[in-house]
């Protein structure tokens, strides 16, 4: 939110922003997360998008928080009510956005950040343009992303490999997206998706209330 004087009278324009979408894709072990984590931590005003998903809840995550873990019944139930933005199957699980929390963060100029597949990207594309702006992040190498893969534990050696064929076909769709970040150095990386947040929150057609400001500041030549 902006607040401006036109002119040099006691008045104020108030400049509105409506938040904006911020997606972050990459193969699995190419950074999406980390930068997620700092770009939430360095903006207040941005909240994380939380998926719920059918998988089951890794030794530490915290249902409402990493995830909203669901069986797939109530998941169906979701998809048929249409309470989900987005929706995609990953590595034999169903993850989507519920609707209600992104819609209610724009609207108060908030930015909410997600971290999905591509084919959810798609999906949010065909819904909302105008309110999305994605990022596809790539490996420096295929041998560093199977080495990121190997040193976060979290996967057994038939999911890394598993993981590692999926890579190639995702890395495929890093045309259909508006930037890209090859992920050699995490805090180079960090830095410019800041600086593409930055940019993409003062484009013209995010800002409410500019015509306004603009007639106040002409009765003051």
């Amino acid at each position: 939110m902006i607040h401006a004087h036109p002119g040099a009278g006691p008045e104020k324009t108030l400049i509105r922003r409506r938040g904006l979408m911020f997606v972050l894709s990459s193969p699995s072990g190419a950074g999406k997360t980390t930068i997620t984590r700092a770009l939430l931590k360095s903006n207040p005003q941005t909240n994380l998008s939380i998926s719920v998903t059918t998988r089951p809840r890794r030794p530490g995550e915290v249902h409402g928080q990493d995830y909203f873990f669901v069986d797939f019944a109530e998941f169906d139930r979701m998809v048929e009510a249409g309470e989900l933005l987005e929706y995609a199957k990953a590595f034999g699980h169903y993850y989507g956005t519920p609707k209600k929390p992104v819609e209610a963060a724009l609207s108060k100029g908030h930015d909410v950040i997600f971290d999905i597949e591509w084919q959810g990207t798609q999906q949010l594309a065909e819904q909302a343009r105008n309110d999305l702006v994605t990022v596809f992040i790539l490996p420096p190498s295929s041998s560093e992303l199977e080495r990121r893969l190997r040193n976060r534990a979290q996967d057994s050696e038939e999911e890394i490999h598993y993981r590692m064929s999926r890579a190639a076909d995702e890395m495929t769709h890093y045309s259909e997206y508006d930037y890209v970040i090859i992920n050699e150095d995490v805090e180079e990386s960090i830095v410019r998706t800041q600086l593409i947040l930055d940019a993409e929150r003062l484009k013209r057609h995010r800002l409410t209330g500019l015509s306004e400001f603009v007639r106040g500041l002409k009765k003051g030549l």
